[in-house]
């Protein structure tokens, strides 16, 4: 009887273990209400803390912190990691160059940062969260700060207590607290009403650029109230310098976990029914398993194009238009095989292609097959024996059958909207066009792919934005800082109508040719190589393209290219021309992707760029970019390193199924010609890597 009691007592150890795992994890992830200052980033009023929010969490909001206006956007890009743009405006202050003209209040853009040192989670119950942060550390500093802060929560009592130190603006310590008492209540907006203060330690009366409205104090000492509602929507009022009322509205959503607005209903099932794994022969034809095959990728929403029978063994290429991510794909292979291939097949060769290149095949052995469809083998080692590979070429006439064919898509037609946004026109500080871009893509005689894309603006303010900047106009061949002037039309416009060759050559070399209207300002002929094998985390790349600019209206072009000469205008001939050496990197553990550009540039300085991205298991991805070339291009007498921030949003998380399209928006600091490129058609990195990844 020892044995079965000595299992019991093991037994009971491991609830007891799993237990108080349960009772570890619920305390990590208990948390009080997140909130953010009217920096929108993690804090109280004026001041930080040292929490962070979920990563891929992203915020927009307005604060009134008199005498300024702050429009604000946050990220979190990583867990330890909280990035924040800010756009102040001096309310009552016009600005001191281009006030007279109308651009409007004095303002003010910024970047915040803050990274985590120690969090809640690392396993340190009893120690406080320790964040570093920057505050406008990027472009003219008006408003830096350094500071080092602790935060510690005190579950029981629904306290949150914060104290810190900083430099610059910020000076000597700070510290905050909240009180949020109703934090258990069932009631929404009770249970996230919060009581906060702060000590705000900004040095309003010695700051240099501080409003004049905004130097004088009464007490350090700001208290108020915030609240979310529908776990979206923040509101927040306070007292400000003992003076003023501030108070800020935000939408915050994690758009880096999120699974859409809407569940996908509109994707079809997993195949699961008819099973027939009768054998090729008398009783099933080789044209029944060809179009019992194509009707059900068909029902996948996969399009299958070749089907050829070598010996035992088939092969297939597909064609993805609609999941975004690898294993979705997979998956759905794996369902059609498992259930339909003919017992007397040996294996099965999937071959993927995207934009007319094969990027990468699937092998599977009809006994694994089989095998995963019995329940045998689960989903882990069924994945393990079935790896991505290199894409082989089909069989020729002389070794095997063609069973299926079928003409790729002549056409797909996609609609999708469009916000371009201008700061510091001198008509105005904010200019924006919202529009639609739509147009056909497809395949010419199986071989070309091609893209015509039109655009229309529904609502524009741009109309009266010049093309020159009045203070530091660009000494370099404008090449770039021309470019409001391609979307100030009220018409359709032809932005993009080329052709593109692409193939895989062998053992992870790939090459592209393309040829047309790449983009709204120029035209020309591009290629493009790239060696990226299937399983790896790097890629190199070469490019070079010669372009044409377009003229602003119509599809015509024109070789004279302005550069300013001191403030005058002069005209130079220009036949536009970049070639690079790319290198990529993906460090999976992070979802970051890095890219290098080395290489000559469209105002023909030379010099390289730095790309970082991140991407999020919802497709979302964002990243930042930095350059450093021979040009020496003036703002404000320092020269200007072309840099900005982009992201890209999957449309099928406002749709009720799986989409490939996404919404880009790209925001440089300054609209200039340095370290410039012409667009080229698709790209073979960002084609095949898509293709192969999928979100962890």
């Amino acid at each position: 009887m020892i044995p079965p009691l000595f299992a019991e007592g093991e037994l009971s150890l491991l609830f007891k273990d799993l237990a108080l795992v349960d009772e570890i994890d619920k305390e990590i992830n208990d948390r009080l209400p997140y909130h953010y200052n009217y920096s929108l980033m993690g804090g109280y009023f004026t001041m930080p803390s040292a929490r962070m929010s979920e990563a891929g969490m992203v915020a927009l909001g307005f604060s009134y912190l008199p005498p300024y206006r702050n429009y604000a956007a946050t990220l979190q890009l990583l867990s330890r990691l909280e990035f924040g743009i800010n756009y102040r405006v001096y309310i009552g202050i016009p600005d001191p160059a281009m006030g007279e003209m109308g651009f409007g209040d004095f303002s003010d853009r910024g970047a915040n940062i803050k990274f985590g040192v120690l969090r809640k989670e690392d396993g340190f119950p009893y120690f406080p969260e320790i964040a570093v942060g920057l505050e406008d550390f990027y472009g003219t500093r008006r408003f830096h700060a350094f500071y080092i802060v602790a935060t510690k929560e005190f579950l029981d009592e629904n306290l949150e207590v914060t104290v810190g130190w900083g430099k610059g603006r910020m000076k000597g310590i700070f510290g905050g607290a909240s009180w949020t008492p109703f934090r258990k209540s069932s009631i929404p907006g009770l249970n996230r009403l919060t009581l906060l203060a702060e000590w705000d330690a900004i040095d309003y009366k010695r700051s240099f650029w501080e409003h004049p409205a905004g130097r004088s104090y009464r007490s350090r000492i700001n208290v108020g109230l915030s609240t979310t509602l529908l776990d979206t929507v923040q509101l927040t009022v306070s007292s400000l310098r003992g003076e003023e009322i501030a108070a800020s509205a935000s939408l915050n959503y994690n758009l880096g976990a999120s699974k859409g607005l809407f569940p996908k209903v509109n994707n079809p099932s997993l195949y699961r029914a008819p099973i027939n794994s009768e054998p090729l022969g008398y009783l099933r034809s080789e044209r029944e398993v060809a179009q019992e095959l194509a009707f059900a990728f068909s029902e996948q929403g996969l399009n299958l194009y070749r089907i050829y029978l070598r010996g035992d063994r088939l092969w297939i290429k597909l064609i993805n238009l609609l999941y975004r991510e690898e294993r979705d794909l997979k998956k759905r292979i794996e369902s059609i095989l498992a259930a339909l291939t003919p017992s007397n097949i040996s294996s099965v060769t999937v071959v993927i292609e995207a934009d007319g290149i094969p990027t990468h095949e699937y092998r599977f052995r009809t006994v694994d097959l089989q095998r995963f469809r019995d329940g045998v083998v689960g989903e882990f080692e069924f994945h393990t024996l079935t790896p991505m590979r290199e894409p082989t070429p089909p069989p020729n006439k002389y070794e095997g059958s063609l069973l299926y064919h079928r003409t790729k898509r002549i056409w797909t037609f996609t609609v999708r909207p469009r916000l371009l946004t201008f700061f510091g026109s001198s008509t105005g500080n904010f200019k924006y066009s919202f529009g639609v871009v739509a147009g056909p893509e497809g395949y010419i005689f199986d071989q070309f792919y091609y893209k015509l894309q039109g655009a229309y603006n529904i609502k524009s303010s741009i109309s009266d934005v010049g093309d020159r900047d009045l203070i530091n106009p660009s000494q370099i061949l404008n090449v770039r800082s021309d470019s409001v002037r391609y979307f100030q039309s009220n018409s359709v416009t032809l932005e993009q109508a080329y052709i593109q060759r692409g193939e895989y050559l062998k053992g992870g070399w790939y090459g592209r040719v393309v040829a047309g209207y790449f983009e709204p300002a120029y035209a020309g002929v591009a290629v493009e190589l790239l060696y990226y094998p299937v399983g790896e985390c790097w890629a190199v790349g070469l490019e070079g393209a010669g372009v044409v600019k377009r003229r602003t209206r119509g599809v015509g072009f024109t070789t004279r290219v302005r550069k300013f000469k001191g403030r005058t205008p002069t005209f130079e001939h220009f036949i536009g021309h970049q070639y690079f050496l790319d290198l990529y990197y993906n460090l999976k553990p992070l979802d970051l992707d890095f890219k290098v550009t080395i290489g000559k540039f469209l105002a023909r300085d030379w010099g390289a760029r730095l790309e970082i991205g991140r991407h999020y298991p919802s497709g979302f991805h964002f990243n930042v970019w930095y350059s450093w070339t021979s040009a020496n291009d003036q703002v404000n007498g320092s020269r200007y390193r072309n840099k900005g921030i982009a992201f890209a949003i999957p449309l099928d998380l406002f749709l009720t199924k799986s989409s490939r399209t996404f919404i880009p928006y790209a925001l440089s600091v300054w609209l200039r010609d340095t370290a410039a490129r012409a667009a080229t058609g698709k790209r073979l990195y960002p084609t095949l890597h898509e293709e192969r990844s999928s979100a962890n």
